[in-house]
């Protein structure tokens, strides 16, 4: 029963969608869509406002609205519908009116129908994990798309919002600049401070673990250290270890040895006592037992720390370069950038970032599959 309520649900929201983009496009077509009086008559959006409504009726009239076929038909189109309606906006930078907001709608509504039926595809093996992979991409990709509409569109200052066409340029002419600074807060600080902060913090937690006493006198100084200000925090960093990477490094460890401290010691009491007891009938050792199944009925615990403090690790080196580096980092070219109204560059290191933290957690989360084949989460 609820396979078919589940059905009819995606039934009711593709018709509803499909109608919505309908609704859209006639009223784009009716509208202006640029000033001075720019109709889609005489702009490219005219190939797109016919070729939505043609597919939908494609689609509807011969039976292809939950086929294959007719999926891969509207991505088609709304792909060309995108395409048209970006060449339109780059045609009439800042002159957009309402008859754009329709058409741009009415695009978002196709899209958004498109990757809905992706999602319903019941696919298996490689095909079911491209597209896991697809999904999420087609919409980033659109998210972009939408982005550089509307700041075109509506010329939108760069200092307030550049679009993703200008951030994109300027990646590409400060590939020397961004590796540098990627290199002396990520290869450095970060992964440094990372491993070192998860290091201790599981250490501790094992120690925490043997010796009763430590539960009760370093667990709250762990939990006082992890409440601190990084504001607070990185310049007395700076000032013990100096303006290079090293107190840098200093501000990750304090960010991630918590976390990794609290999740090590509750994935150590995750095993039952009838588990302990079948240990203890086997004269287990405490070591044999910490290695034989405590830590592995810990991973999943300890991994997600690592998951966690994949991106506060991050996060930790570029605020704490805000306080005092060398003339290269992130933080130091975010900070400078700012003052000197280079909005698209800043843009560019977030970019730098969000991908390269999106990487390394997708590397931590890689691993954990293969160390915890055997758990529920990933069998399923």
């Amino acid at each position: 029963m609820s396979a078919i309520a589940s059905r009819r649900s995606s039934i009711t929201l593709s018709m509803m969608l499909s109608w919505g983009v309908v609704a859209l496009v006639a009223l784009g077509l009716v509208t202006t869509t640029f000033t001075p009086d720019i109709s889609p008559l005489d702009a490219p959006a005219l190939a797109a406002c016919l070729g939505l409504l043609g597919i939908l009726g494609v689609r509807f009239g011969l039976g292809l609205a939950h086929h294959r076929i007719g999926d891969i038909a509207l991505g088609v189109v709304t792909t060309l519908a995108c395409g048209f309606l970006l060449r339109a906006t780059a045609d009439h930078a800042g002159a957009a009116t309402t008859g754009f907001f329709f058409l741009l709608l009415a695009a978002w509504g196709a899209a958004w129908l498109f990757i809905e039926r992706l999602a319903a595809w019941k696919l298996k093996g490689a095909g079911a994990k491209a597209l896991n992979l697809a999904i999420p991409v087609l919409f980033g990709i659109w998210v972009l798309v939408v982005w550089e509409l509307v700041t075109v569109g509506l010329g939108v200052p760069k200092v307030l919002l550049p679009a993703p066409s200008d951030i994109w340029t300027r990646l590409i002419g400060s590939v020397p600049i961004l590796w540098a600074d990627f290199r002396q807060t990520f290869l450095k600080a970060v992964i440094v401070g990372y491993v070192l902060g998860c290091g201790s913090g599981f250490l501790a937690a094992i120690a925490v673990d043997r010796v009763p006493f430590l539960r009760r006198g370093l667990m709250p100084i762990g939990n006082l250290v992890s409440a601190l200000p990084i504001v607070g925090v990185a310049p007395i960093m700076v000032m013990w270890f100096g303006f290079d990477w090293p107190s840098k490094a200093a501000v990750v460890i304090i960010m991630t040895f918590f976390p990794m401290l609290v999740n090590t010691v509750a994935g150590l009491a995750a095993s039952d006592a009838m588990q302990r007891d079948l240990m203890r009938t086997y004269a287990s050792s405490y070591g044999q037992t910490l290695t034989k199944l405590r830590l592995p009925m810990a991973m999943p615990f300890i991994f997600n720390a690592l998951k966690i403090n994949s991106t506060l690790a991050l996060i930790g080196a570029i605020v704490a370069e805000f306080f005092g580096t060398p003339i290269v980092g992130m933080g130091f070219r975010i900070s400078t950038e700012v003052g000197r109204m280079n909005v698209d560059m800043v843009w560019a290191e977030i970019a730098v970032a969000a991908l390269a933290g999106s990487l390394f957690y997708g590397a931590v989360a890689l691993l954990e599959r293969a160390v915890t084949f055997w758990h529920p989460s990933i069998r399923g």
